[in-house]
């Protein structure tokens, strides 16, 4: 199996950035994809992007192109999710999750088998 763990939420003001990270370990050698959800309060889990572990394809939900990058570090293990331009509506609970069974739906959390804790992320105006 493979664990994850989150890092890099905090408290930001509108129009700040974060850059949040997820470290794996375990058998990595099974990681497809990683993808980061987030879940505000109140709220069902949604899919923000996701990159595949090799080729380094990358797949974002409509609206948040252009503001978050996902980007890897296969040395380290590692998948980032760099916010710009952050939003009051972006507070949320982040999640990395990691795809091991080779899902063809990078978008869809059901594709995806193991889970990190999750890092905060509080936007205030």
């Amino acid at each position: 199996q493979v664990q994850l763990a989150e890092s890099g939420g905090g408290l930001v003001q509108a129009g700040g950035s974060l850059r949040l990270s997820c470290a794996a370990s375990g058998d990595t050698s099974k990681i497809y994809h990683m993808g980061w959800f987030r879940q505000a309060p109140g709220k069902e889990r949604e899919f923000e992007a996701a990159i595949s572990w090799s080729a380094g394809n990358t797949y974002y939900k409509d609206g948040v192109k252009g503001r978050f990058t996902i980007s890897r570090d296969n040395a380290k293990n590692t998948v980032y999710l760099q916010m710009n331009s952050l939003k009051p509506e972006d507070t949320a609970i982040y999640y990395c999750a990691a795809d091991l069974s080779r899902s063809p739906l990078p978008g869809w959390d059901r594709s995806y088998d193991s889970w990190g804790q999750g890092t905060q992320v509080t936007v205030s105006s």
